[in-house]
């Protein structure tokens, strides 16, 4: 079972960089256009030197943790509810509501 091993992880990385060629948008592929580095991820993906070449020089890569709330694309980036003013105005709003009753869950009656 062990000497399947290899044949298997060339593999996952072949299909991560085919996926990742794929998802990539044109903007961001630098050196060849999008379509030749299908080519190359295809052709010389089984003896690792296409998805290599890719992960290597193919795309553009952003330092994680750079830049504001707003991430390059416009669409805003995960932020942890302690840290969200909204979620924590939401939360003060709440045990503010008049209306709301406060009875023990303990008791019935």
């Amino acid at each position: 079972m062990l000497r399947y091993l290899p044949f298997l992880l060339v593999l996952a990385v072949w299909i991560y960089a085919f996926i990742d060629v794929l998802n990539t948008p044109e903007k961001e592929v630098r050196h060849l256009p999008k379509v030749v580095w299908v080519i190359i991820v295809l052709l010389f993906g089984e003896v690792l030197l296409g998805p290599i070449a890719w992960f290597v020089t193919g795309k553009v890569r952003h330092a994680p943790g750079t830049g504001t709330a707003r991430g390059r694309t416009g669409r805003t980036r995960w932020v942890a509810p302690d840290d969200n003013p909204e979620f924590l105005k939401s939360l003060r709003d709440e045990d503010k509501d008049p209306g709301e009753d406060k009875k023990d869950k303990g008791t019935d009656g």
